[in-house]
């Protein structure tokens, strides 16, 4: 069997992917109830970070510790990566002596020439056109609050980044309606809005997204590597905040998320951050249980 690779969401089928959340939900159960899943000792997974994050890396360390193997973390210090070594080279080099890569990076394309020359399964733990992981956890999040995602509808309030265009493929993949509220120049690639076809709708106005939703999800107006731009995109995004206005108009059982980590104030309220009945703590936990789901699933592809 070819070697398979977590590049984006296209890279399952949408029956993998749906199996892939059942399979999380259930290592969720068996870790609150203390029963290991010991099932590749001796494995390891190497963790080539060149953007840093708290929840990518407690998330995969812990998640590859409890399936009985060990993570190697890899800052740009760490690696000759960081010291301009070819990607393809280093793809090579750490591939041969780990048995599945996750990589945290800027451009796709590095990502992408990182895995043509791997010799093991690589996922990708972010990068400036997707976020991959973070859809899992958020599917998986959904599922376990309010059953399948499938049909429903879903807004996306603010920039159109990774994120967003993560969840472009999560609409293809689990078959469900995507608002995209942006204001103009903040706009998801517009090959990526094409692909999906009808299933994706841009609006400028955060309420005709909102309206009659069943998810309402964002992230920071300026991320890691856009802090120059920090003030021209708060003016900008202003507007773009989810907060119980908002979500008044989405239908009565809708629910909010945020990957984190969240500016309470900007793109979402205080008041819906600290809310005790937010869902948003349950998906930053989900991203330990669908990561070792992912690399289960990826881990047994290579044995076959």
């Amino acid at each position: 069997m070819a070697l398979r690779h977590f590049l984006t969401l296209m890279d399952l089928s949408p029956a993998e992917l749906e199996t892939l959340m059942q399979r999380a939900i259930q290592l969720k159960a068996e870790h609150k109830a203390r029963k290991t899943s010991v099932q590749f000792p001796n494995h390891v997974l190497g963790m080539v970070f060149e953007k840093a994050s708290t929840r990518t890396r407690i998330s995969f360390e812990a998640g590859m510790a409890h399936l009985g193997g060990h993570a190697i973390f890899l800052s740009p210090r760490d690696t000759q990566l960081g010291r301009g070594e070819p990607v393809e080279d280093s793809g090579r080099v750490i591939s041969s002596m780990c048995d599945i890569i996750m990589v945290r990076t800027f451009e796709h394309s590095i990502i992408e020439r990182f895995a043509a020359h791997s010799s093991v399964p690589v996922i990708n733990a972010l990068t400036d056109d997707h976020h991959p992981c973070q859809l899992l956890a958020d599917i998986q999040t959904f599922i376990e609050h309010r059953g399948s995602i499938k049909g429903k509808q879903v807004a996306w309030i603010g920039d159109g980044n990774n994120m967003c265009q993560s969840y472009i493929h999560a609409a293809m993949q689990f078959d469900f309606k995507l608002k995209v509220a942006c204001p103009e120049g903040f706009e998801p690639r517009a090959d990526i809005v094409a692909k999906a076809g009808g299933r994706v709708e841009i609006f400028r106005d955060p309420v005709d997204a909102a309206r009659g939703s069943d998810l309402l999800v964002t992230d920071v107006w300026a991320s890691m590597g856009q802090e120059e731009e920090k003030a021209e995109r708060r003016r900008k995004l202003s507007g773009y905040q989810i907060n119980r206005t908002l979500m008044d108009l989405a239908n009565p059982d809708a629910l909010y998320m945020h990957c984190l980590p969240a500016k309470r104030g900007e793109e979402i309220s205080a008041e819906l951050m600290d809310d005790p009945t937010t869902v948003i703590w349950d998906e930053a936990e989900n991203r330990l249980h669908a990561q070792k789901a992912l690399m289960e699933f990826l881990l047994l592809k290579a044995r076959a």
